[in-house]
């Protein structure tokens, strides 16, 4: 399949997301989507991300990774922002309007992003820990702020600038991951706009595909 398609890019063979379209690859599954561009996709274990074959695409040993002849991209944002800048479809033509969506892809991952990962990431590794109940209301504490501030800034818009874009793309993808957390339950407005993300055609094909992937495994 990698021999037909000019476009490769690395994912989970077992996403600890368990299916859920959360793993980084999907931010860039859906970007290919949405602006009609056909990938293969290369399985790897956790060990696979660490041998130097892997290594000499991504020098942290995660993923995704993106291959495109001679090109070897790193960092899912990257890999958004290049699919946007090189394919009509994610950026708007006016040039302003398309510094906006960049600048919205930046605070997606650098802004509103962070606090999130400081609260999951513990419970993976600190849930049997004394001091996690404890910790878990500051850690909430510090995401509450950003999305006050990006529900009261989106308001009763579709989007986060005009038209959809690669901006709103990661944006979803970032607010996502406080699904069933129980905090987007205050956030009306950023649980609408989640779920017109969700429904876009482009994020059903990215999520359908890499699902498979889990089921596949899990059938095994």
């Amino acid at each position: 399949m990698e021999d037909s398609m000019t476009i490769t890019i690395t994912a989970f063979a077992q996403s600890p997301d368990r299916g859920r379209g959360l793993a980084r690859d999907m931010r860039v599954r859906w970007a290919l989507e949405e602006v009609g561009q056909p990938y293969a996709v290369r399985l790897l274990t956790f060990k696979d991300m660490k041998e130097p074959a892997h290594l000499a695409l991504h020098p942290f040993g995660q993923i995704p990774t993106y291959e495109d002849g001679a090109l070897v991209l790193f960092e899912s944002g990257s890999i958004v922002f290049h699919i946007a800048e090189r394919h009509a479809g994610l950026l708007p033509d006016d040039a302003n309007a398309r510094a906006r969506a960049i600048t919205w892809m930046f605070a997606a991952l650098s802004t509103v992003e962070p606090p999130i990962l400081d609260r999951e990431i513990p419970g993976y590794t600190e849930r049997d820990k004394p001091w996690y109940a404890e910790r878990l209301p500051i850690l909430e504490g510090r995401i509450r702020p950003r999305l006050d501030e990006l529900s009261r800034r989106l308001g009763g818009a579709e989007w986060l600038d005009g038209a959809f874009s690669a901006g709103d793309l990661l944006m979803v993808t970032v607010l996502r991951r406080l699904e069933g957390s129980g905090i987007l339950d205050d956030y009306p407005v950023l649980s609408a706009y989640i779920a017109r993300g969700k429904d876009r055609p482009a994020y059903k094909r990215a999520f359908d595909a890499q699902r498979a992937v889990f089921a596949a495994v899990s059938s095994d």
